[in-house]
């Protein structure tokens, strides 16, 4: 038996579940039976499918964190609470704007699409006597289809571009601006629509159907897939995500003998690289991605979650979050809004029984600074496009931020030097001050545990005109800039030294994390052959 151990800097990663007061209790969870993650999550709030009578409706939640509670928010709702509630058949799914943490869109049984903005006054007074509850009403309606909406799902990175998956077999896209006719109808299906995913910058949408099929979509290009190919081959619930920025694709599935199983796509023809089995359970997996190069499945009615990271290739297990409590839905937090501080790489929201628990993945480390080499850049909330570019042809790559520092900047453009000090050779008395400095400030946790961008000068190039309806208008944190104006040629020069001086040390530190993987590997191979010696 080989005894050499892969090195990995996540080989240690664990699942770190929340005490019963930092989660959420008495949640009334929807009896559908239509197969979606149930639960959804934004940087501020959470939207969970409701068990309404009357109609559909779906709860707003404030985002709990498995670090501590939520701060003058009861542990456990009361049974009266407000809802959003304009749905007159049962809610199927709802999806958080990247872009606005306030905004989300659901899809009902009705047939309809609603968007919703939460104000921050809307949870003030909770469960203080006298407190009346106040529903939360739609700021747009739109006829999407005569039959059900099964899945709702925000463009990644072009603003008010919302993609609806309807009974009638198809996939439209909408401009929320000007909702009253879809902007793109995607079809072919032979039969209903179980999942859909956009790849990071949105220019291709891949979708999972009942007739066995793995499609994929150019939305801009006409109604037909660009590329399909038979998928997993049972007929349970299928899923489907986007690896990142890898061009590879991640489905979950059954077998024709009903075993569970995850597959890895390549995205030029769709050729399956790699099927994995799982086990025989009869639940749906529910696949999440991070830029970590993790993968996370979580299966519905078993209480475990396996994780797995992808290299070469292969998917390498980690390890398993293993809970006696059946989950029957699950999100992921978006990773702009993790906790840095805990060394928290990823954090889940589990639905079980009427609660719901936060759940942390955590790399161990002793060190109290920024872990910059498990923490990637973030997809931002700053979008890169507007919904009439997108649909103009326009392509552009996502923005990013950075999680140390909580700047801005595009995913083609270098990313920020790190907030490191740099000692220079030249006196400090000697230098010119340059007339205006911005000083980077590391990212910080709000009062729910999330990270909260740093605070950034005012852009002094003019903003961009509003969309048509102003409910709509992007939330984000605008680029952090310094301004030169005024400063010499002096001054110049020490900046563009300054960031020579940034980008070695950058490449400094990544040599000697390769280095530092070599040695490991050097010693497992030594532990190895001193055992295989020791055994001749």
């Amino acid at each position: 038996m080989s005894r050499f151990v892969r090195a990995s800097k996540y080989r240690h990663v664990f699942g770190q579940p929340s005490k019963k007061e930092h989660g959420i209790e008495n949640v009334k969870v929807t009896n559908s039976a239509w197969d979606t993650n149930i639960i959804s999550a934004s940087g501020q709030y959470l939207s969970v499918n409701w068990n309404a009578s009357g109609g559909g409706a779906f709860a707003i939640l404030p985002l709990p964190s498995p670090f501590q509670p939520i701060a003058g928010f009861p542990h456990k709702l009361p049974d009266s609470l407000p809802l959003a509630r304009s749905h007159t058949a049962a809610v199927l799914d709802t999806d958080w704007s990247p872009h606005n943490d306030s905004v989300v869109a659901s899809g009902g049984e009705d047939g309809k699409v609603m968007i919703w903005k939460v104000e921050a006054s809307a949870f003030e007074g909770w469960g203080q006597e006298g407190w009346v509850p106040q529903e939360f009403d739609p700021v747009a309606r739109i006829d999407a289809s005569p039959r059900k909406i099964g899945q709702v799902l925000f463009h990644p990175t072009a603003s008010n571009v919302l993609a609806s998956a309807s009974g009638e077999h198809t996939v439209k896209l909408w401009d929320l601006a000007n909702p009253e006719d879809a902007r793109s109808v995607l079809g072919g299906h032979g039969d209903a629509i179980q999942s859909i995913a956009f790849n990071p910058t949105g220019t291709l949408l891949a979708t999972t159907c009942r007739d066995r099929k793995l499609r994929l979509f150019d939305p801009r290009a006409g109604s037909d897939a660009v590329r399909v190919v038979d998928g997993h081959g049972g007929i349970k619930g299928a899923r489907v995500v986007w690896m990142g920025d890898l061009d590879k694709i991640a489905t979950t599935g059954f077998s024709k003998m009903s075993d569970r199983q995850v597959a890895i796509w390549e995205t030029g023809a769709l050729g399956n690289v790699k099927t994995i089995t799982l086990d025989q359970s009869s639940g749906v997996v529910m696949p999440f991605w991070t830029d970590n190069n993790i993968l996370f499945l979580a299966g519905k009615g078993d209480g475990n979650i396996r994780y797995y990271e992808y290299e070469s290739d292969t998917l390498h297990a980690l390890s398993e979050h293993k809970s006696s409590d059946p989950q029957r839905g699950m999100c992921f937090l978006p990773r702009r809004a993790l906790n840095v501080a805990e060394c928290e790489i990823a954090r889940a929201y589990k639905v079980h029984g009427s609660s719901i628990e936060p759940i942390g993945f955590i790399v161990p480390r002793k060190a109290d600074s920024f872990q910059s080499d498990i923490f990637p850049p973030a997809a931002s909330s700053e979008p890169s496009l507007s919904a009439a570019e997108f649909f103009s042809g326009k392509n552009a790559p996502r923005n990013l931020v950075d999680l140390a520092s909580g700047s801005t900047y595009s995913s083609t453009a270098a990313p920020p030097p790190l907030p490191t000090p740099i000692v220079l050779s030249t006196p400090a008395a000697s230098l010119p001050a340059p007339a205006s400095a911005t000083v980077p400030t590391p990212a910080r946790s709000n009062s729910y545990g999330a990270q909260a961008a740093a605070p950034a000068p005012v852009r002094d190039s003019p903003e961009p005109s509003p969309v048509a309806s102003p409910i709509f208008e992007p939330k984000h944190t605008p680029v952090a800039r310094s301004q030169t104006t005024g400063a010499d040629t002096s001054s110049s020069a020490l900046k563009e030294e300054n960031m020579r001086l940034n980008a070695d040390l950058r490449d400094a530190r990544e040599k000697i994390r390769n280095l530092e993987v070599q040695v490991e590997s050097l010693r497992a191979n030594a532990r190895k052959a001193a055992a295989q010696l020791m055994g001749a």
